[in-house]
């Protein structure tokens, strides 16, 4: 028997999807970088979708990106409107995802640990 999937998760997976190519096609702002959609996490009414993004460069790219998202996130929600047949779209708000970054860090952590173990045990 096929696993039933909640209606914000079918609804997520599809906004993802629409977010991604309208974020690549039709954003023109220069704040916003190389962005990846990463998530969107709906609210239970689905009135309101976080969208969790990354972006290729540093803190501060990332920043620019999240408030040129957000600033469009009007824009978005209108085109995925007319793109998705839904009674209602969801309130879209953008937020920076650094997990991939945070992982990065970890690893360089546990790679420097294990060479220190590693020069100690030579010695």
């Amino acid at each position: 028997m096929p696993r039933e999937f909640p209606r914000a998760y079918r609804v997520g997976e599809q906004l993802h999807r629409e977010l991604a190519r309208l974020i690549h096609d039709t954003v023109k702002d220069p704040r916003v970088g190389m962005v990846t959609v990463v998530d969107v996490a709906m609210s239970r009414d689905l009135a309101y979708a976080k969208v969790y993004f990354t972006v290729i460069g540093d803190d501060e790219t990332a920043r620019a990106s999240e408030a040129g998202l957000n600033r469009a996130a009007k824009f978005l929600r209108s085109e995925v409107g007319r793109r998705i047949q839904m009674r209602g779209v969801p309130e879209l708000r953008f937020i920076y995802d650094d997990t991939q970054q945070k992982g990065a860090r970890v690893d360089a952590l546990i790679d420097a640990a294990i060479k220190e173990d590693s020069r100690r045990d030579n010695e």
